[in-house]
């Protein structure tokens, strides 16, 4: 095969791909392939048009920016093409992109730049005539988008009227629409409640609201928007000589534009710039994929002109992939504290969110059915900041013939015991207990936790460490290790290894809510922990109750009577307890307090601040020994705020909401 033939079929290969990706975007709203592999198709296919422009044809969509507008919605004709954006992958490729504008300007000095957000949505043009909204459409392909006016004129950050009486005869704004993460999370939610479609992130979600046939869906949706440009404007409108100086006067005009801009000058500032929004990106209340850079000085844009498909004087800076393609190579069943199997996904190696990733989180069977996958598939990973990377979606087109089904284990993979799926749950769990090992360990690791039985010392390295060397098999064996054992370990020595001596001995005086809490039974917090020691005041009395004894505690419902009888039940965990106590762990005995003793009970309390004389804790545990119950949000069942100094946006809740508010000092002189 000829090298011109190769380079001709790859070429015909590339088209084709893109243009069904671009028909799955734009008009299907169901993308199969991430940002990423996308653009790493545009930008082979450009690579490979650029060496040889003889083999450019104008179909090519590198000649275009999106799609053929779908038929559903009337046809519109941009006057002004709606060019898209060159792209920057990493700092260098943006020097190279300024130092080709010097070239081009003849200039020396630096350049000002006015940087943004590249917000992750659709690029719409809104049509105003003197001051009223008479249109809008979606970019479509660049010189074609889709008439979209009664869905425009739903989202309320889009005025209908502009907020000035000079209103130009003709104002084209070009600006973003796009979805807030709260309203994406709360969409997918609804979804999967319903049994309905699910988006694959706030992008396309985007995308179907505003291309809903039914305006009234689209108003549901909640979408937003941000101008950042104009197109056609009439001449008796003087706009401003700078990009920042246009969307001032947009603002004036009551178009929305985004905070996040900066004005920059030079490179330096521009990579500053866009490393302080990457760092900043997970708590922007929408999604963005990178920084979009603009020549400030419109002479200079003017004098730059455009190529193609995209202005010389703009380019978007790009962050790394958060979603990436890899081949799902099998799924391993990791079993938690109280038991839970959750299904990870074994990957192809594959660089994601700034890192490599090769296992994802699958969370459950029934997430592993809604999504239909299976092994061999090539799969759709998400990582955004610090989330656990998670398999969102998979290629149905790359599906192999010897793909397997997934499925369930009929036992525990670490200590064989029957797995169990309790109805209403989504989660299968191992029924070993205390016998299977990865559920010890993590109950070791619960026990010896600050707000369990706080043995200082004792974290989860160590636990593994000791487990390891089989040093401890059951949490009660905590207290049968000696300073030696200890003290060989690495990393440790005799004054580490007399110091978790101490702690340990010193975690045996302890209270009866503390030890409840500290053996792990599901569903028992510190609060239920409480609750069942002040209502039964004995281990004996609380071991021994049944299931309608224990739904007569605050807290306590069906499900947390269930878990308690079986915990209690089982013989195993009945020898853990009794060694524990046969160590020597002990508590005080609790009194029964009268109404008399409990003047806050019924009472809901929050604290906020900081506290002068209390800690958190102290004071907490104070108003709970009162009977009141501490939350850890004010609402209108709120009966009181404890507010130290520099209380923030509880206090002016409260206040909001006429919630009674104390100081400090009340509290200390509670009795």
């Amino acid at each position: 095969m000829s090298e011109k033939f190769a380079i001709d079929a790859r070429l015909k290969q590339l088209r084709a791909e893109i243009d069904e990706h671009n028909y799955r975007y734009y008009v299907l709203d169901e993308p199969q392939i991430p940002d990423a592999e996308y653009d790493r198709l545009m930008r082979e296919l450009q690579q490979i048009e650029q060496e040889h422009p003889e083999l450019i044809s104008p179909d090519s969509p590198s000649q275009r920016v999106g799609a053929k507008p779908d038929s559903g919605f009337a046809e519109v004709i941009h006057q002004l093409p709606m060019l898209s954006l060159d792209n920057a992958m990493n700092g260098d490729e943006f020097m190279d992109f300024d130092r080709r504008l010097k070239e081009r300007l003849d200039v020396s000095d630096t350049i000002e730049y006015v940087c943004e957000p590249k917000l992750d949505g659709l690029a719409v043009s809104l049509i105003y005539e003197n001051g009223q909204l008479t249109r809008a459409a979606t970019r479509g392909d660049g010189n074609k988008g889709e008439d979209i006016t009664l869905n425009i004129r739903t989202i309320k950050s889009i005025p209908l009227k502009l907020r000035s009486d000079q209103t130009p005869q003709t104002l084209e704004v070009r600006g973003e629409v796009f979805m807030p993460l709260s309203v994406f999370e709360n969409l997918n939610i609804q979804a999967r409640e319903e049994d309905g479609k699910t988006f694959a992130n706030p992008r396309n979600a985007a995308a179907g609201s505003l291309r809903q046939l039914d305006p009234q869906v689209t108003a549901k949706r909640q979408l937003a928007f941000y101008a950042y440009s104009t197109g056609l404007v009439s001449e008796d409108f003087k706009l401003g000589g700078t990009h920042l100086a246009r969307l001032e006067q947009l603002k004036k005009l009551g178009l929305p534009v985004t905070s996040e801009l900066q004005l920059a000058t030079g490179t330096e500032q521009v990579l500053n710039y866009f490393e302080q929004i990457q760092t900043k990106r997970n708590q922007l209340a929408f999604e963005i994929d990178g920084v979009v850079c603009k020549v400030n000085n419109i002479d200079q844009q003017e004098q730059l002109g455009f190529v193609s498909r995209a202005p010389r004087w703009a380019i978007a800076i790009k962050f790394p992939a958060q979603e990436e393609m890899t081949k799902l190579l099998g799924v391993d069943f990791q079993v938690g504290r109280t038991g839970a199997l959750t299904p990870v996904a074994r990957l192809e190696p594959v660089f994601v969110g700034g890192v490599t990733v090769s296992n994802a989180t699958l969370h459950n069977m029934d997430e592993i059915e809604r999504l239909g996958l299976m092994v061999g598939d090539t799969v759709i990973i998400r990582r955004a900041g610090d989330v656990i990377p998670q398999v969102v979606s998979f290629v149905k087109s790359k599906r192999p013939e010897s793909a397997k089904v997934i499925q369930q284990p009929s036992h525990c993979p670490v200590c064989n015991s029957e797995v169990e799926k309790t109805e209403g749950e989504a989660v299968i769990r191992c029924t070993g207990g205390f016998i299977c090992d990865a559920q010890r360990t993590q109950a070791i690791k619960h026990f010896a936790s600050r707000k369990a039985m706080d043995i200082d010392g004792l974290g989860d390295k160590l636990v593994d460490i000791l487990s390891e060397l089989d040093l401890i098999h059951h949490i009660s064996d905590l207290y049968k290790l000696e300073k030696e054992q200890i003290a060989s370990l690495e990393r440790m020595g005799e004054k580490s290894a007399q110091n978790l001596i101490d702690a340990l001995e010193k975690s045996k005086n302890t209270t009866l809510s503390k030890f409840l809490y500290s053996l792990g039974i599901r569903e028992v917090g510190e609060v239920t922990a409480k609750n069942l020691a002040q209502h039964f005041l004995t281990l004996d009395a609380i071991a021994q109750a049944d299931i309608e004894a224990l739904e007569a505690v605050d807290d306590v419902g069906p499900i947390v009577a269930k878990h308690l009888r079986q915990f209690f039940d089982n013989p195993a965990n009945q020898v853990e307890v009794k060694a524990l106590i046969d160590a020597g762990i002990h508590w005080p005995t609790i009194e029964k307090k009268s109404d008399d003793e409990l003047p806050l009970k019924g009472k809901t309390f929050v604290i906020t601040g900081t506290l002068n004389n209390l800690t958190r804790s102290q004071a907490k545990a104070k108003l709970e020994a009162l009977g009141a119950k501490v939350a850890g949000s004010i609402s209108k069942n709120t009966d009181a705020l404890i507010a130290g100094e520099k209380a923030g946006s509880k206090l002016k809740k409260a206040q909001e909401l006429g919630v009674k508010i104390l100081s400090e000092d009340y509290l200390i002189n509670l009795s």
